[in-house]
């Protein structure tokens, strides 16, 4: 049989990884012929937009590549499929796509959203007895907030990059001798696990950052300034922190005032702002110098300081789904068991994919302090081991190359 596999939701630098895992599981089978990639997403299989993917990954060269190559070298999408009972022509012209193509086994790369996709269409298969055609998600996410597995791919080298950059923003920030406040927002809508790895420096000794908020806690703003005035009077740059989706008690956005309230087909409100919104609290109140900065985009497709369990387990995970769905399984997705933490190992399960759809794991409550403002020792425990190791780039003319798929 052939297989398909598509990237969907926001990238990361991994994400292509386990591409490259299902790429490689395929070409090692003898029950799989050809691997099709599906352009953006779901709407990629919609539109019959396949490539075969051994006329792109031709050599150990282009593989190598792949690996080292940030965002989704498919493209995405942010695709909501409707409810099978009231709008089935969808599920039908899919399944005449797979059927037209000679694709038994769709594999699907992406996060909470992507993985109602799996759940639907499985869920049609099953409901419309359509035995012949299989269904797997493979997790990817910089936010963490998969429920069942223990980390999700992607997230370690967003965690490394956001711990190297607030590391040096904090060499930055030293150099002054007047006080001053230095705000980093991080990406994070509902989980904090990504504001939350700018801990990590602190394995290295450093202090900073010295006030963490994550959306998990209330956020006041009044408290804020008390906490900032405190730290102010240890450290004469105060590094703070932040997740972009922090809200105040009554559940408003914190930075409501500075957001577009657009929301994508998810009904995700499009966030930013509350490095800025808390920039000019700063300067209104305490009246020192401040400035904020919005990691943004850059914590999902920095890949020159990837972390290389990050992609070696990416790769593992699309090699153990391609595994999974020879053996039989559908509708599910896999995940990571975390065995041990000192040496750290983990190995990969499939759960269903009802259990990872439209759902959030959030940071853990025991992991945040009583005051809200800070993180938990065993937190950064927990983060260390999946920012480990380092994959080279391949470089040409001074900058790192990439693989395109057109």
């Amino acid at each position: 049989m052939n297989i398909a596999v598509a990237q969907s939701g926001g990238p990361t630098c991994a994400i292509n990884a386990s591409l490259g895992g299902v790429f490689r599981a395929g070409k090692r089978s003898e029950d799989i012929d050809r691997i099709y990639g599906a352009l953006n997403g779901i709407e990629g299989i919609i539109g019959d937009q396949l490539v075969d993917l051994s006329g792109k990954l031709t050599d150990d060269n282009n593989y190598e590549l792949l690996l080292r190559t940030p965002s989704a070298v498919l493209g995405s999408c942010r695709m909501k499929l409707p409810d099978y009972h009231k709008e089935s022509a969808v599920y039908e012209h899919i399944t005449d796509i797979f059927r037209k193509n000679g694709i038994g086994m769709f594999f699907y790369i992406g996060g909470n959203d992507s993985m109602d996709t799996v759940a639907k269409l499985s869920a049609y298969y099953r409901d419309n007895n359509i035995n012949d055609i299989r269904v797997i998600g493979i997790p990817k996410t910089i936010d963490n907030d998969l429920c069942v597995t223990d980390h999700c791919p992607g997230f370690g080298s967003a965690a490394k990059y956001v711990a190297a950059t607030v590391q040096e923003i904090t060499r930055d920030s030293n150099v002054y001798s007047i006080p001053s406040v230095t705000i980093i927002e991080c990406m994070g809508r509902h989980a904090g696990w990504l504001t939350a790895a700018s801990s990590c420096i602190r394995a290295n000794g450093e202090s900073a950052p010295h006030l963490i908020y994550l959306p998990e806690r209330a956020f006041s703003a009044d408290r804020f300034i008390v906490d900032v005035k405190r730290q102010m009077q240890r450290h004469r740059a105060v590094i703070v922190a932040v997740s972009e989706g922090i809200k105040t008690p009554d559940g408003r956005f914190a930075a409501e005032s500075y957001q577009s309230a657009k929301k994508d087909a998810f009904g995700h409100t499009y966030l930013s702002g509350i490095g800025k919104f808390l920039e000019n609290l700063v300067s209104d109140e305490i009246g020192c110098k401040v400035r904020s900065i919005e990691l943004n985009v850059m914590q999902r497709c920095s890949s020159h300081i990837a972390s290389l369990t990050d992609i070696q387990e990416s790769e593992r995970i699309g090699e153990a789904a391609v595994e999974a769905g020879l053996s039989g399984k559908t509708g599910c997705t896999m995940v990571f068991r975390r065995d041990s933490n000192a040496p750290y190992t983990c190995s990969i399960e499939s759960t269903d994919a009802l259990n990872t759809a439209n759902s959030e794991k959030f940071f853990p409550a025991e992991w945040i302090n009583d005051d809200g403002n800070d993180i938990m020792p065993a937190a950064t425990e927990y983060l260390l081991p999946l920012i480990q190791g380092e994959i080279a780039p391949v470089m040409k003319n001074g900058i790192p190359m990439h693989l395109t798929i057109e």
